[in-house]
């Protein structure tokens, strides 16, 4: 039997992917050198008991190494108002945590942003190829859930400037 597989245009694919609006998160560790850190909309819980979640990364960045070696990150879950501090995070080659109120309360010494909805400690347990990503699967250590409730979207491309509706009722 042969299998025929379509072929798909990068450019469509990640216009159609990017229709799917989602959370903006920035992966933090400690390193001999200073925090290290980078923004991930591809975040997600995966279970409570046990508590695993999961991101992906690119194979290319140059963040992602401190983050495997530490064993150990902080994942910020960005504030509706914290678009400046997801395009930091983002960016190649600068100082990432410059002008970024951030500090290291939690258990396992990981640098948290200021300003967040809410943060997760987890310990890095596996990963697994996906194509010019990986897949990071973490266990959760600690939970803190902040003040703060509406959340920053990633949205075609772009963080979006206004905030998660609230459900009423």
């Amino acid at each position: 039997m042969t299998v025929v597989r379509p072929i798909i245009n990068p450019a469509l694919l990640r216009s159609v992917a990017g229709r799917f609006p989602t959370g903006v998160t920035v992966i933090t560790t400690a390193t001999s050198t200073g925090p290290a850190g980078f923004t991930c909309q591809s975040f997600t819980s995966l279970s409570v008991d046990p508590p695993p979640i999961s991101f992906n990364v690119s194979r290319s960045s140059d963040t992602w190494p401190p983050v495997r070696e530490a064993g150990r990150f902080c994942v910020s879950i960005l504030a509706a108002d914290q678009q400046d501090t997801a395009r930091a995070f983002a960016r190649r080659h600068t100082d990432r945590f410059a002008g970024i109120a951030h500090s290291c309360l939690l258990g396992n010494g990981t640098p948290r942003l200021s300003g967040a909805t809410a943060w997760l400690e987890a310990t890095v347990e596996d990963t697994y190829a996906g194509g010019d990503h990986l897949v990071v699967l973490g266990r959760v250590t600690a939970a803190i859930a902040g003040e703060r409730e509406e959340a920053l979207l990633f949205h075609r491309a772009a963080p979006m400037d206004r905030p998660v509706p609230r459900r009423k009722g």
